[in-house]
């Protein structure tokens, strides 16, 4: 998993709230489980002008000039701005892949759901929480500054403002060791890799028909 610890990027502005997970990436595109290629398909319905279908062809397909990641002050945005309770609906975890395959790595919104919550850390993304009165400010100021960045320190738990402002934001301990080390579940595993194989061992010696047989 990639490691977050300091990020500045674009910020991308998704004026909606209860953005579910199928809007994400729409449940045609779940058929596969190679956690690769969902890039091109983020926000399918809103992005594209026709009905996307999984080996279709993207650069040929006719875009949506209102949506906002088609919008050319918005190319190469890295932190997305939602409204609350965005990630609703169906438990996927293609969603935070589609959404880290774009170029995303981090969502700030008011709320949450608390699947998506937790997926989006297993997957390197960086959802925060911020009120809803710091979510107004920050809309007003994208949309008022082209090309607006801001710049996430994880480990100060700050975002800096293009006008200097510091809003300071509260994450989970262990999830906060866990990205800035770039440990996914696996990854927090195979720290222990030695312990297991000492384990193991023990086991074989202490249980001698759990050997396997020629």
């Amino acid at each position: 998993m990639q490691v977050f610890k300091q990020h500045r990027g674009i910020v991308a502005p998704l004026d909606r709230e209860n953005v579910d997970t199928d809007l994400i990436i729409p449940k045609q595109f779940l058929k596969s489980i190679k956690r690769t290629g969902f890039g091109p398909n983020l926000f399918d319905e809103l992005r594209y002008l026709d009905h996307g279908e999984p080996g279709m062809d993207n650069s040929q397909r006719p875009l949506n000039p209102d949506f906002v990641l088609n919008q050319a002050r918005y190319q190469g945005a890295s932190i997305l701005l939602a409204r609350k309770n965005f990630g609703c609906g169906s438990s996927r975890e293609h969603a935070p892949w589609a959404l880290t395959q774009y170029g995303f790595r981090a969502i700030i919104a008011p709320s949450y759901a608390d699947i998506f919550f937790n997926n989006s850390f297993k997957n390197g993304l960086l959802p925060i929480v911020l009120s809803e009165a710091e979510v107004d400010q920050l809309f007003n100021e994208v949309n008022a500054q082209e090309g607006y960045e801001l710049t996430i320190d994880l480990e100060q738990q700050l975002i800096q403002t293009p006008n200097g402002q510091a809003i300071a934001f509260n994450v989970e301990p262990f999830r906060k060791y866990c990205l800035l080390n770039g440990f996914d579940d696996i990854g927090l595993t195979l720290r222990r890799s030695q312990e297991i194989k000492d384990y193991e061992q023990q086991r074989l010696q202490q249980l001698s028909w759990l050997q396997p047989q020629a």
